[in-house]
């Protein structure tokens, strides 16, 4: 059984060769994507670009469809119009199931508030994709995976048996953490991970996630409203607003152009105060 299972994991890594994300400049290119729900409009001619190795934060207002845009990217939300490629393959364009698993495999998810299944434990968590892409793993391997995982973002080793309900807000957040990582993805998607965290959890999480992303190369789309976020990890910001991104690039960047909701934004307030804290700290240095 054990070789067959190898087998089989050869067989997987081989056929997905093709969409090797070290061979692709952008990991996701979108093209005049518009998605509604019946007459309201939410998204109308957006385009976007997320460059392989970076983290992407994505800011806009209520109602602007972040989320949407990520359910759109991930294939859980049917677009009314428009393009969407994730390492070069086209998702409405792919009928083949086999094919359609292995750009899957590529990518992890983290739904707002952890999503965590409240039935089953935090190792339990993290091994239901294992489950769904590789049925043939056996127990142990399993076991020792998802211990390992919880070990990356920092969690104690004795979380693993235990429930979501027995867990602080911020351990919840790493457990939903854990299990988007279980395939080890080139690509992350993250819908508001800081939400509900004190300052210093969300710094904590933040510091968390830079670091995994150095370390293991990802390329990271990270919905937030948190500009401390924003500030500690992002690479570059896209602004929704108006129906479509208005605006991409580094903060210094979007603080150079002149709308009025971009300005307000990060010239608000908290927008300030955000700048000031994170100016006496180090830029982190990854891909431009």
């Amino acid at each position: 059984m054990a070789g067959e299972t190898e087998i089989e994991i050869r067989e997987e890594l081989a056929a997905a060769d093709a969409i090797r994300p070290e061979k692709f400049d952008r990991a996701i290119c979108i093209r005049g994507l518009r998605n509604q729900f019946g007459d309201a409009v939410i998204h109308d001619d957006l385009n976007l670009d997320v460059r392989s190795g970076e983290i992407l934060g994505v800011v806009g207002g209520s109602g602007t469809g972040k989320s949407v845009l990520m359910r759109s990217i991930i294939g859980l939300q049917i677009p009314a119009a428009g393009e969407i490629e994730v390492y070069g393959k086209t998702l409405d364009t792919i009928t083949n199931e086999e094919e359609s698993r292995d750009l899957r495999r590529r990518w992890g998810v983290m739904f707002q508030g952890g999503a965590l299944f409240s039935t089953l434990s935090v190792a339990e968590n993290i091994q239901v994709p294992l489950r769904e892409y590789y049925p043939r793993l056996d127990q142990k391997l399993l076991d020792e995976i998802a211990a390992y995982k919880v070990q990356m973002v920092g969690l104690p080793s004795d979380a693993g048996p235990k429930f979501p309900a027995e867990l602080s807000g911020g351990m919840v957040k790493r457990a939903g953490l854990a299990r988007a990582l279980a395939l080890d993805p080139a690509l992350l998607f993250l819908d508001e991970p800081t939400a509900g965290l004190d300052p210093i959890g969300a710094a904590k999480f933040d510091e968390l996630l830079r670091g995994l992303a150095d370390t293991m190369g990802l390329t990271v789309f990270l919905i937030t409203h948190d500009l401390d976020t924003l500030y500690a990890t992002c690479d570059r910001v896209a602004v929704l607003a108006e129906k479509k991104v208005i605006a991409v690039g580094t903060i210094p960047e979007l603080l150079a152009t002149e709308h009025p909701w971009i300005q307000e934004y990060f010239n608000g307030p908290r927008g300030r105060a955000a700048a000031n804290c994170n100016q006496t700290q180090a830029p982190h240095d990854r891909k431009s």
